[in-house]
């Protein structure tokens, strides 16, 4: 019965494959389900942003190594210093390299931070500018409702309409807005 079950499943799914790769709902249902993560990450705009952030990332990544340098030849002159001076003396400046290192750290987490609500605020912008589209598809398809597809234990494929919504979104929105503006 199960194998029969996941039989009719797999046909409905492949009798509807050519109508989801051209941005048409697949089928008329009361419930749609998508999969929010590929739809962001495979339309052009997650995908412009996802290259944009990591670019930022990169350069933020290769400026802690930068940093990270600087700081371990600073410690090493400290260290080679501290023979020849009074512990005292020593305590003054290790005590204000150990703040400009929690300075820069935090300056550093700042910019993380920074990078993650741009990645937020762009899937937010994202989601404003696509939920148009999937209204349409949800109408279309006599829809009252899209399930996120990982919630659902089992479905047709064919009420799967993150592809159709892929290809509608690109057609629309294409990569979106304007490349991100660097925090410098």
């Amino acid at each position: 019965m199960l194998r029969v079950l996941i039989l009719c499943c797999a046909l409905v799914a492949m009798s509807v494959a050519p109508a989801t790769a051209q941005g048409t709902p697949p089928v008329r249902s009361p419930v749609l389900t998508i999969d929010s993560e590929r739809l962001y990450q495979n339309s052009d705009f997650g995908r412009r942003v996802v290259a944009e952030l990591d670019a930022l990332g990169a350069e933020l990544s290769s400026e802690n190594r930068r940093i990270e340098a600087d700081l371990e030849a600073e410690e090493l002159d400290l260290t080679d210093k501290r023979k020849t001076m009074t512990p005292e003396a020593f305590r003054i400046l290790a005590d204000a390299f150990d703040e400009k290192v929690r300075d820069i750290r935090q300056q550093q987490q700042k910019k993380t931070q920074s990078l993650n609500a741009r990645l937020d605020d762009q899937q937010r912008t994202f989601l404003l500018a696509a939920a148009p589209i999937l209204e349409d598809l949800m109408r279309e398809a006599g829809a009252a409702i899209i399930i996120e597809r990982r919630d659902v234990f089992l479905s047709a494929g064919a009420i799967d309409i993150t592809a159709a919504a892929i290809a509608r979104i690109n057609q629309t929105l294409g990569a979106g807005e304007a490349p991100l503006p660097s925090d410098d």
